[in-house]
């Protein structure tokens, strides 16, 4: 898959709450991280089944909305609203970098309000 597809079916797949298609985007050694600080939040496909299962797919209200997306190379950025995991939609960026057809590192960047 190209990054683009990549992303859409990574994307089609979480708001259809189907672990096996989401899953199959990733590359078994994908790592996730937090910026700006760089936290580590997963590794391994493995860890991704496990967080998705407990932590989001369990959410029936669970969908994300695509705000904007930017395609540079094999990298991906969604700015996204993240419905159904409290009661205002959270924002966040998440950037994708695709190799060898897969998502082999994510970035996560957390919307802070300046308020």
């Amino acid at each position: 898959m190209s990054p683009l597809e990549c992303a859409e079916e990574q994307f089609a797949a979480y708001n259809a709450r189907d672990l096996k298609r989401f899953l199959a985007c990733f590359a078994d050694e994908v790592r996730s991280f937090r910026l700006p600080d760089m936290t580590p939040l997963l590794s391994g496909k493995a860890a991704y089944g496990e967080f998705y299962t407990t932590q989001r797919f369990n959410h029936a209200g669970l969908r994300a909305e695509l705000v904007s997306r930017i395609v540079m190379g094999n990298t991906v950025i969604d700015h996204e609203l993240i419905h159904g995991l409290s009661d205002a939609p959270v924002e966040t960026a998440i950037m994708f970098v695709v190799e060898q057809g897969l998502i082999k590192t994510v970035f996560s960047i957390p919307f802070k309000s300046a308020s």
